[in-house]
């Protein structure tokens, strides 16, 4: 008999942690108790997985007795905070945060990507970042056949990126202006954290997460730094620039990247990524068919349309890439990084 592997979700109240609980329903392993974990104020509460309805419970140092895997989505320092403990009573902490993205010793993986990396992990294994996700699966496959040496991403990144809290903020902005009243102070968008905050409702904003020194965002810069290590070449050039727009659910990116082989047609390029684990090709631009986040909701590829050469660099090339920020973006990277990590023998 298969074994059964006890799962916890750590941040089980929040958006990344309800589309979790969706998708646990769904994976390729046996599945034997689900933990749900949250703050005080949250305990007590009961959410369903399936057909099961789950009390949640505190999360403490001692939540982790006969975890096999633990997924985190409750902020970093949740992550800082428990995330030991976890890997101390025997699970291997799948990591939604920031916390340990850039940690040397920490794999940090897109299944589609580099699996590989896994059989290195010392109890813990971040998720990349959402935007990131998407660009390195439908990067890498381009970057295996024809080499990549410079990257150059805009981002138009969806609300729900920023949490629960900030959706119910726009979609209230959006009620109030269409029925000529006043809205209330933002409060979440662009950043919770940061000094000032701006309408988000028919308005798109220029700042995702808080400006470093080099006057990009912490954003801007996790990109750049996560598509370096998972595809890992330092020598790749990689500058972006992150936007939030008023879409509920969805990432979209318009990314050039300059390929280092010559005589590469637009042909070969959608070749690869017709082929590629994970990627959904759309482009057919004569008959309007290219990818748009309300049609990636709630699926599980990653779709790309939209290429084109360069006018002026014959290496160079463009391309729009669309995928559902809380599933392929978080959730579900996640759950594949698990499903990985039972296949390879590694939990």
């Amino acid at each position: 008999m298969s074994k059964a592997y006890n799962v916890a979700i750590v941040g089980a109240t929040g958006a990344v942690g309800e589309q979790l609980r969706e998708l646990l329903t769904d994976v390729n392993f046996q599945l034997g108790e689900i933990r749900l974990l949250a703050s005080a104020r949250s305990a007590g509460r009961k959410l369903n997985v399936g057909d099961q309805e789950i009390e949640v419970q505190e999360l403490t140092h001692d939540s982790f007795d006969g975890i096999d895997i633990a997924f985190f989505s409750a902020g970093g320092d949740r992550t800082k905070e428990f995330g030991q403990s976890a890997i101390d009573a025997g699970a291997i902490v799948v990591d939604n945060t920031s916390a340990f993205r850039m940690d040397p010793e920490t794999p940090l993986v897109v299944p589609e990507v580099n699996p590989d990396q896994l059989k290195n992990n010392k109890g813990l294994i971040a998720n990349p970042n959402c935007s990131t996700i998407q660009m390195v699966a439908a990067l890498k496959p381009i970057y295996d056949k024809f080499g990549i040496s410079r990257v150059i991403a805009s981002t138009y990144q969806a609300v729900s990126g920023a949490g629960l809290h900030a959706i119910e903020e726009m979609l209230n902005q959006y009620k109030a202006i269409l029925a000529g009243e006043e809205i209330d102070a933002p409060q979440y968008l662009p950043v919770g954290g940061d000094k000032k905050h701006y309408q988000m409702a028919f308005n798109v904003l220029p700042q995702i997460d808080k400006f470093q020194d080099n006057h990009y965002t912490f954003e801007e810069m996790k990109m750049t730094n996560e598509t370096k290590k998972i595809l890992g070449d330092d020598q790749v050039a990689v500058s972006t620039t992150a936007v939030r727009v008023p879409v509920i659910k969805g990432h979209s990116e318009s990314v050039y990247i300059e390929v280092k082989e010559d005589g590469v047609t637009i042909e070969d390029i959608m070749a690869v990524l017709k082929d590629a684990p994970g990627i959904v090709l759309e482009d057919d631009i004569d008959n309007q068919v290219y990818p748009q986040p309300i049609k990636a909701a709630s699926e599980r590829g990653t779709f790309v349309g939209r290429i084109r050469q360069d006018l002026d660099f014959e290496r160079g090339f463009h391309m729009w890439i669309v995928s559902d920020n809380l599933w392929k973006g978080a959730a579900l990277n996640s759950i594949q990084i698990a499903e990985s990590l039972v296949d390879q023998g590694l939990v």
